[in-house]
């Protein structure tokens, strides 16, 4: 690595709540000259950060974009370039749908270093804040993590195949496309009334569900408003949700800016 270069750590900063952060990832920004954050990190987790360090929004929502990635990893290309020590707080994990890779081998091209810390993924960690595992044995024993919105000029996700392939399905960015999502997957073979989760600000205190089946999943949202960011979980899981205690009580709808 080219030693007039300073360091990039791309970290995962987990689904929200900031206490699901690493250690590892605090000893981090405690010693950061620069901090590059996305939209969904909970702003709490930068005040680990030194009076002195910088700290630079690059979060992107859908159709609004603060940084292209080709930008956004130039940045990172810039800031190194000065010698300092940059973090890039992704949220959740850095290689579930955070574009690390991208990252990493923009870092790789130019010879600087880097390290990744791993985060917790909402997949996990949204779906049990609300008391719903993602396996369980005798109901689902394969869980498939997917993403509900492909890179532009990819293929899309062959729905009708996943059908039968997996007992949990659990969509990253798939709320805009929750019923044709669902359509194609009654297509594919799974049954109308599977039940359906949709997990908006997940492990924060403000975090909502809203439950349905994959036949009644469009109108369920078009009653309640339902918008992202959210997570959608598919399979009998999610009937457990009835059953078992959410690991947040007190929920209260609001909005909350990460700007």
């Amino acid at each position: 690595m080219n030693p007039k270069y300073g360091k990039v750590w791309l970290v995962g900063a987990g689904p929200g709540d900031a206490d699901l952060v690493s250690v590892k990832a605090v000893k981090l920004l405690k010693q950061a000259d620069v901090v590059l954050y996305d939209y969904l990190v909970n702003k709490e987790l930068l005040e680990y950060c030194s009076a002195s360090c910088e700290r630079l929004y690059v979060g992107k929502m859908k159709d609004k974009h603060t940084y292209p990635q080709d930008d956004l990893n130039e940045l990172l290309v810039h800031y190194a370039g000065k010698g300092q020590n940059i973090v890039r707080l992704k949220g959740g994990d850095p290689f579930v749908f955070g574009r690390g890779v991208e990252e990493i081998l923009t870092l790789i091209e130019n010879g600087i270093d880097y390290e990744v810390v791993p985060g917790i993924t909402s997949g996990v960690a949204v779906p049990a804040y609300m008391g719903i595992p993602v396996t369980a044995r005798h109901v689902a024993s394969s869980v498939t993590f997917v993403t509900g919105h492909p890179a532009k000029g990819k293929n899309s996700v062959d729905w009708q195949a996943l059908a039968k392939a997996s007992d949990t399905l659990v969509v990253y960015m798939g709320v805009s496309n929750a019923q044709r999502i669902a359509n194609e997957l009654i297509i594919g073979g799974k049954k109308n009334e599977t039940p359906v989760a949709l997990i908006r600000w997940g492990t924060y205190p403000q975090q909502e569900m809203l439950t349905a089946t994959l036949e009644t999943i469009g109108e369920a949202m078009a009653d309640r408003g339902f918008m992202p960011p959210a997570l959608m979980v598919i399979g009998e899981v999610v009937n457990f949700s009835n059953q078992l205690k959410p690991i947040i009580q007190s929920i209260k709808p609001q909005e909350i800016s990460h700007v």
